[in-house]
């Protein structure tokens, strides 16, 4: 039943977001059902799970009416993912990469207030694992670490509200990965700012780990941006 009602989800939710079904238009349960060949509690669960990520909505007597954009769920990882395989890859790419320079310099900040020594000491941990498994040139297990990396930054700023940001960047740096982003071996001065904001926080340095912070997000815009420009045409 999961794998059936997955696929559902995927191909009704990337044919939303990719504008093959635009906004406005009426699915029925019915013809979904007929064309994905399960049944109406699978189309359900489907329809559940699209709804709450505010790409449609249940009508009485009209059927399962399509929501524009602006109605969407922008922060949930599924949709992202969808983005960034379809032809909002761009906008996507450059909405969570604005959204990072905004927030995680500031998140290193206070991570070097507030953060627990635990979560300093992982931080530190982490950085130098990245360093290791960078010139191995193992690319999924460096993805994994880069992502506990920012997770922890996040999470160690005592703001619930950065904290919950940390599925949005984990599905931006999986999709960097997955686009081929991601260089295979990264750049030593990537990987000794890392350690940079780690040791910062760790030693409770506020403006050195959000300057150390910054240049990552500089340098991860400077990377990504030909991307985003490719793909709107200008």
């Amino acid at each position: 039943m999961a794998s059936l009602h997955t696929r559902v989800t995927e191909d009704v939710g990337r044919s939303i977001v990719d504008g093959a079904v635009p906004a406005g238009a009426v699915l029925l349960s019915d013809e979904i059902e007929r064309r994905q060949g399960v049944s109406r509690s699978v189309i359900r669960e489907a329809i559940r799970v699209l709804g709450s990520m505010g790409l449609v909505e249940s009508v009485k007597r009209v059927g399962i009416r399509v929501l524009p954009a602006e109605s969407w769920n922008v922060y949930d990882p599924t949709l992202i993912r969808w983005r960034l395989l379809g032809p909002g890859k761009g906008d996507q790419l450059r909405s969570l990469t604005e959204l990072r320079s905004a927030v995680e310099p500031m998140a290193a900040e206070l991570a070097a207030r507030h953060a627990d020594p635990s979560v300093s000491a992982e931080l530190i941990e982490v950085a130098e694992l990245m360093r290791v498994v960078g010139s191995s040139g193992d690319v999924s297990r460096f993805l994994e670490l880069d992502i506990r990396f920012h997770r922890l930054v996040l999470q160690g700023s005592g703001n619930e509200m950065f904290a919950k940001l940390d599925e949005p960047i984990a599905a931006v740096l999986s999709g960097r990965t997955d686009l081929g982003l991601m260089p295979d071996h990264p750049h030593e001065n990537t990987l000794q700012l890392h350690a940079d904001v780690a040791d910062a926080v760790a030693g409770g340095h506020p403006g050195q780990a959000r300057e150390a912070m910054e240049l990552i997000m500089r340098r991860t815009y400077a990377e990504v941006q030909p991307t985003w420009t490719a793909a709107s045409g200008q």
